[in-house]
């Protein structure tokens, strides 16, 4: 269980490989279905996720670049109880709709705390511009 963000800049930083975040029911129950894409039915090539591994160009710290990975999809486990938010690696087999990473041979890495999830979102609404588009 990550408890806090510095705690997850610390796994994600001394990681040897990209590391990911997922939000579901966890591996277990990954791994005993099918990945679709929920508008057009397709079977997807791997488990959607979000890069927990900033790209280069990211000179912010790397716990405003976790708080906006977070928070890009915690809507999926804010409308479920039975979801959460996992870390995982594993080997890109393609990329999905909205351009996400889609992750086979996946190695499950840890649970993030709801108390983490919860300071993502302050730092988030904090320190972003949040809502805002690209067309300003």
């Amino acid at each position: 269980m990550v408890e806090g963000l510095e705690a997850l800049v610390s796994l994600v930083a001394g990681a040897e490989r990209p590391l990911y975040l997922r939000h579901s029911r966890g591996p277990d129950a990954d791994s005993a279905s099918v990945s679709r894409d929920y508008e057009s039915g397709l079977t997807l090539p791997g488990l959607s996720a979000t890069v927990l591994t900033p790209e280069p160009w990211w000179t912010r710290p790397l716990a405003d670049w976790l708080a906006r990975q977070i928070c890009k999809y915690v809507e999926i486990t804010d409308s479920a109880d039975d979801r959460a938010a996992w870390v995982l690696s594993g080997r890109v087999s393609g990329r999905g709709p909205d351009h996400e990473p889609l992750l086979t041979d996946v190695t499950p890495m840890a649970w993030l705390s709801e108390a983490t999830v919860e300071e993502a979102r302050h730092r988030y609404t904090a320190r972003f511009d949040v809502g805002r588009d690209s067309t300003g």
